[in-house]
């Protein structure tokens, strides 16, 4: 039998999307040593298209701290939405609202951004790793996997960090005891299309109609993504870019607005579901991003709260490594999991005053209408979704 190679390091991190690269980078800013390991190769996350719209925090995270600058010469700024409804467009204007604005940036460039940083600065991060499992979370924390050449390793480690995503490994090792999930699945999907058209629109359309909703969002200048409220089980492939095409523009009809139309050149399904375990820390375990926490895609938090938890979880093993004190890593769980159920909330009431329900009736509709019209005439209503799409500051 092979004997397993065996490395030291201060934070061991299973997970190499942008929360673990981003936890690592911020660490190794810190002095701190990191290995990440993940079992997806660099090169089958960076081909996984992903949407991606950032507070402005989570930029400010990008700039400040070395990685790249590159959202500001390839993304797109945003300083509004449009809530649409009764065939009319009604803006949202973040700037004028709450001083702040989002940015239309991939989360697939986010990861480019984080892994050449990694690469820059001689960060350990292993892909392509199998058989991975994590053990003594309690005590004496361990990382076992096998590396893309077939070698075998352990990485010992002070701390360790579940950024593995929504399939967690590292959750599994939360005792049933001591774990609490709470899940809500919802009765419908959304239709995703990838289209090459110039955009429809300057900004993100969030549009309720009597058909469904739908969700005009861009990409590029020359590629748009695009949504529509399907069942779960809708067969995409029986769908024509034609079909595809009368389907959106019914949805977003009223006052002139036309789709700019294009080759439909992706079709997806992505199923909508909530989810929140607590604690997010168990030992010397901690869990951040998708391996804690999902949200509906409505209001665009996934991400943000993924690279929130982080923020929050470098503070405290920075200060820890810095100083000994364990006050950051044990209201860790407490601190992220206010920001969490806040996101849960803002996502939930997106996705329910947006869409509708298969036991939605005459009352229910004209309901969310009257929501959606006390939203957009009353400045305090629009400030209160400005200032929770936009992002609230990061703790």
């Amino acid at each position: 039998m092979t004997q397993r190679r065996v490395i030291r390091t201060q934070v061991g991190i299973v997970g190499a999307g942008p929360a673990g690269l981003m936890l690592a980078h911020l660490l190794g800013r810190s002095g701190v040593e990191t290995v990440v390991v993940d079992n997806r190769t660099r090169h089958d996350i960076e081909t996984t298209i992903r949407a991606g719209i950032l507070e402005h925090g989570s930029v400010r995270m990008l700039l400040d701290n070395d990685i790249s600058d590159r959202v500001l010469t390839d993304g797109y700024e945003h300083e509004g939405i449009e809530l649409r409804f009764d065939g009319q467009g009604h803006r949202i204007d973040f700037a004028d609202l709450v001083g702040e604005s989002v940015w239309l940036y991939p989360q697939t460039d986010v990861f480019i951004d984080l892994a050449a940083a990694r690469e820059r600065d001689g960060g350990d991060v292993r892909y392509g790793v199998t058989d991975t499992r994590v053990e003594n979370v309690l005590d004496a924390p361990a990382i076992e996997f096998t590396d893309a050449d077939g070698v075998d390793w352990r990485v010992e480690c002070d701390y360790l960090v579940g950024a593995d995503g929504s399939r967690s490994i590292c959750r599994r090792e939360l005792p049933e005891s001591m774990r609490r999930s709470y899940f809500r699945e919802y009765p419908f999907a959304w239709f995703g299309i990838l289209c090459e058209a110039p955009p429809s629109a300057p900004e993100l359309i969030y549009a309720k109609s009597p058909h469904g909703f739908a969700l005009i969002s861009q990409r590029t200048d020359t590629v748009q993504r695009m949504y529509f409220q399907c069942e779960k089980d809708v067969d995409v492939d029986s769908w024509s870019d034609e079909q595809i095409w009368d389907e959106l523009q019914r949805r977003v009809d009223g006052d002139g607005f036309e789709l700019k139309r294009g080759n439909v050149f992706e079709k997806t399904v992505l199923p909508f579901r909530s989810f929140v375990c607590e604690p997010l820390r168990h030992g010397r375990l901690f869990l951040a991003g998708d391996a804690g926490h999902t949200v509906p895609p409505t209001g665009a938090k996934g991400l943000n709260l993924a690279l929130a938890d982080v923020a929050i979880l470098h503070r405290a093993l920075a200060d820890h490594y810095e100083t000994g004190s364990t006050t950051g890593i044990d209201a860790y769980s407490d601190t992220a999991l206010q920001r969490v159920w806040k996101a849960q909330h803002f996502s939930y009431w997106m996705t329910s005053m947006l869409h509708e329900s298969p036991e939605s009736n005459a009352f229910d509709r004209k309901r969310q209408l009257g929501e959606l019209t006390s939203v957009v005439s009353s400045r305090a209503g629009s400030t209160w979704l400005a200032e929770a799409y936009t992002g609230w500051p990061q703790r």
